[in-house]
């Protein structure tokens, strides 16, 4: 048997998946109920815990920076802002501080700590300039 692989690339998809919660009424106190709201990453967010992952990744991973990131979704035909990514990161941040303290205080009760004072070049108005890892 003769096999041939292909490697092939599929587009990213982008979908909206909606939560429904039914109501509920008790036919002998008239009480309505419905189940609690599905949690979100974001709170008040329409952004799902994926989309959050892979816009933190495309800034910080792959160095893509936001006004990149949203002209690439526009291309795709979803209009996401950058100030409304910058929200996001900014609140995604937010939501991982504990996770953030957490790896700090395992860093810091070390005895010794090794750096390295690596230099990377930093967009600012008008020039680059140096900053420092």
């Amino acid at each position: 048997m003769d096999v041939t692989e292909t490697l092939e690339l599929i587009p990213r998809q982008w979908k909206v998946i909606q939560h429904v919660r039914a109501k509920f009424s008790c036919r002998v106190c008239e009480t309505i109920t419905k189940p609690p709201a599905h949690s979100h990453p974001i709170a008040r967010g329409r952004a799902g815990p994926g989309l959050l992952a892979h816009i933190l990744f495309s800034k910080y991973g792959l160095h893509l920076p936001l006004n990149r990131q949203s002209a690439a979704y526009v291309r795709e035909g979803i209009d996401l802002d950058v100030s409304t990514l910058a929200d996001w990161v900014g609140a995604t941040a937010a939501t991982l501080m504990p996770l953030i303290e957490a790896i700090r205080a395992h860093v810091f009760a070390a005895e010794r700590i090794h750096a390295n004072d690596t230099t990377v070049p930093v967009l600012a108005k008008r020039k680059t300039r140096t900053g420092r890892l």
